[in-house]
């Protein structure tokens, strides 16, 4: 099965070809991808080599010309490393693009740190007005790709991973959807998360929820899966543990409840090793979620 990444350049041309509002910018990384995208409409591919904090700042200079730019990078250099550009460039000027990163937390384990980004959605977190969408399956980030192009002048980011479900979901680019149904608790498994919690799940009583649009976070979603199954919730997350546990506070904010962000954890792993062992280390996998999705259940 191609992944999602192997997706992105195919998709992405083919929205070239159709639409002259969107442009691709690139820093080196996902260009070959592009390369006969970029003899059909040469001014519209734009590769500004390794320079980060220009490759925002062009897609924002994009965007203020009316067109829709999609800018790709891996996440660490999308987020982490122009977050000031992401700031002013984009936050400060009111204007909109899709940044599309590639990488997730650790899925080239071997690049090392700088290649890892577990805290890119908290950060976008402490901007406003963001839409965030974390696909679980390549055919998820097909669909929640072409959302995030149509999306007006939104300011999208659309988080790729090699981590995958095996199968796909429908998708609608908003909400939370419903995968089982219990009465002692809810699970939120966001993106790539879904089949390890599933696993871990089995058995228990619990309802779970599925989200591939975690911003705007889907208050709606969590309050009607939480006056069936109780106010118990567990977020699983892809990236930084407690990420979304505030959205979560806030959406059951006039009833006692308790919640529980799993996720990767803070401490650097230093032997890098592979995507299967950082999930262990990080108690992402399903014997580790289940002692711990269980653990505070049944508490």
């Amino acid at each position: 099965m191609d992944t999602m990444r192997d997706r992105f350049a195919p998709v992405v041309s083919r929205l070239l070809d159709d639409d002259p509002r969107v442009a691709v910018v690139l820093a080196e990384i996902g260009r070959d991808g592009f390369a006969d995208a970029q003899l059909r409409h040469p001014e519209r591919v734009i590769n500004v080599g390794i320079r980060e904090q220009l490759l925002v700042g062009a897609g924002a200079g994009l965007a203020l010309t009316g067109m829709r730019p999609i800018v790709h990078t891996f996440a660490s250099f999308l987020v982490e490393r122009p977050f000031e550009q992401v700031k002013l460039d984009l936050g400060h000027q009111d204007v909109g693009a899709v940044l599309v990163s590639a990488a997730a937390s650790f899925d080239w384990p071997a690049g090392g740190f700088t290649h890892m980004a577990p805290g890119d959605v908290a950060l976008l977190d402490t901007l406003d007005g963001w839409t965030v969408h974390v696909p679980g399956h390549p055919d998820e980030a097909e669909t929640l790709l072409r959302h995030a192009v149509a999306a007006g002048d939104d300011k999208v980011y659309v988080r790729l991973s090699v981590q995958s479900n095996a199968e796909a979901r429908p998708v609608d680019g908003a909400r939370f959807h419903t995968v089982r149904e219990g009465r002692s608790g809810v699970v939120v498994a966001v993106g790539p998360m879904l089949d390890n919690v599933l696993a871990a799940t089995e058995g228990l009583d619990v309802t779970v929820l599925y989200a591939t649009t975690v911003r705007p976070f889907d208050t709606d979603a969590l309050r009607a899966a939480t006056r069936a199954a109780g106010t118990d919730v567990v977020l699983v997350e892809p990236y930084l543990a407690g990420t979304s546990t505030t959205a979560a506070n806030d959406a059951l904010a006039d009833v006692p409840h308790r919640v529980l962000g799993l996720g990767v954890g803070r401490a650097e792993l230093r032997r890098y090793g592979t995507i299967t062992d950082h999930l262990t280390a990080h108690g992402l996998d399903p014997r580790a979620l289940r002692e711990r999705i269980g653990g505070f259940l049944g508490g």
